[in-house]
């Protein structure tokens, strides 16, 4: 039995009545039978509960959350008493969310069943356990309240985001993403693949008019490609110390993680060939390109189980061992971080060769927080040494794409939020031009 915060203002009233009892003594003896009806009236309510009450709850959720994506929660909450009960839900969460203070308040009437919904964005990849559901029940008197231990314990599984991939390949076919910051991508005029002909729409290019069709049908008929398929696309994830920095609670490892899945699913959906490869300072996961029913549950496995290291990426362990496990040339996009121009040159040397065997783009991160200090006003003298230091940092990264380019390597610099769009863009831009191999 739990004392409710309505029986500790009522006993307060009570002594208040009681102590100006010394003065006016009516008050007194009225402050004594207050006293004697909270008392009975507390006691029924706890005989009530403990005799009547019954409560059930459940929680449904799915066994595998995506990461970096809200989550939805159900509780199902089911009251057989005879009476109405007001309640207060506390659902025991993993601890990696770390929030102590999760209440939810529902009133549910006699013999029904009330369901609501909460939310969780996770962070990191793992296992997650929720706990028990508890739940605290009260009458309409509110005066005392008894504990309900419900539901079972849950173990989830936290995976690279996953629900947004449908989103990602309806925007991909129109050329066009809906995430903030991503453009719409110009398609070339003609494909190498000839698919169909068809009547002719208003927006279509004239250069793609078929002529002999047109005389036949005695109105203008087009002929319409399709992009070349079969081609393989390798998602590169550096696991190296640089890509520990977090953004939003989310390691630059987990954005790459997550927009490799989306890339993976797009490509796939395209009918090209997706592969991973993961690397530090030794090789890690390896997933052959493919396009078979399970590719795509097998990258996510893969990518389930990567972690950071605190060392130094080693590209000159990895352009030997890619080119044993990778014989065809293939599109490689490599997701990586460079914190200034110095540590481009350090690695040049082997992304040059990487191009030189495979089409290769290199995805690489601005520094948000970066950013939005330079915007920041400046007050004081060193106020503005900061910002020349932080403006030259960002400088850097724009002369680190310039450079790349200068060395005929694709590039694409990006904020974390909106990688995955970028990427898909830059995807499909290069597809639709025959860059990727």
């Amino acid at each position: 039995m739990f004392l409710q915060r309505r029986f500790y203002i009522v006993i307060a009233v009570v002594a208040i009545i009681m102590a100006a009892g010394v003065w006016v003594t009516p008050l007194f003896i009225l402050g004594q039978c207050l006293l004697v009806a909270a008392v009975v009236a507390t006691a029924f309510e706890a005989l009530t509960l403990f005799a009547k009450a019954g409560v059930g709850a459940a929680r449904y959720c799915s066994q595998r959350f995506s990461l970096g994506d809200d989550n939805e929660v159900r509780l199902r909450l089911t009251n057989r008493s005879p009476f109405d009960l007001k309640t207060e839900i506390i659902d025991e969460l993993p601890e990696q969310f770390q929030k102590r203070d999760f209440l939810l308040r529902l009133r549910v009437p006699r013999n029904e069943s009330v369901t609501t919904t909460y939310t969780l964005r996770p962070t990191a990849r793992g296992d997650y356990r929720f706990g028990r559901v508890m739940v605290f029940a009260t009458t309409p008197m509110g005066l005392v309240a008894r504990r309900f231990v419900c539901g079972q314990p849950l173990a989830v599984k936290v995976y690279p985001s996953f629900l947004k991939l449908k989103q990602y390949l309806v925007a991909a076919s129109s050329n066009t993403l809906t995430e903030s910051g991503s453009k719409r991508v110009r398609r070339a005029g003609n494909n190498t693949d000839f698919e169909q002909i068809r009547d002719y729409v208003q927006g279509d290019d004239y250069r793609t008019i078929n002529w002999k069709a047109t005389a036949r049908r005695t109105h203008l008929m087009v002929n319409v490609y399709q992009d070349e398929r079969s081609q393989e696309i390798y998602c590169l994830i550096d696991k190296g110390r640089l890509m520990q920095q977090s953004f939003e609670g989310m390691t630059l490892l987990d954005y790459a993680i997550n927009s490799s899945l989306v890339l993976s699913y797009v490509a796939v959906n395209k009918q090209d060939k997706a592969g991973l490869v993961t690397f530090a300072e030794e090789m890690g996961s390896f997933v052959p390109a493919g396009r078979q029913h399970q590719q795509m549950q097998i990258i996510l496995e893969a990518l389930y189980a990567q972690q950071t290291s605190f060392a130094e990426t080693d590209y000159s362990m990895l352009c030997p061992n890619l080119n044993k496990l990778v014989a065809k040339r293939s599109f490689m996009v490599l997701f990586t971080n460079f914190t200034d121009y110095g540590s481009l040159l350090r690695q040049l040397e082997y992304l040059q060769l990487l191009n030189k065997r495979h089409r290769l783009l290199v995805v690489f991160f601005n520094d948000v927080e970066l950013s939005d200090f330079v915007n920041s006003p400046k007050r004081t003298e060193e106020d503005y040494y900061q910002h020349v230091i932080a403006e030259k940092l960002i400088y850097e990264r724009r002369l680190i794409q310039s450079s790349l380019r200068q060395h005929g390597i694709y590039s694409v610099l990006t904020n974390p939020k909106t990688l995955s769009a970028d990427v898909v863009n830059k995807y499909m831009e290069m597809k639709s031009r025959h860059l990727l191999a």
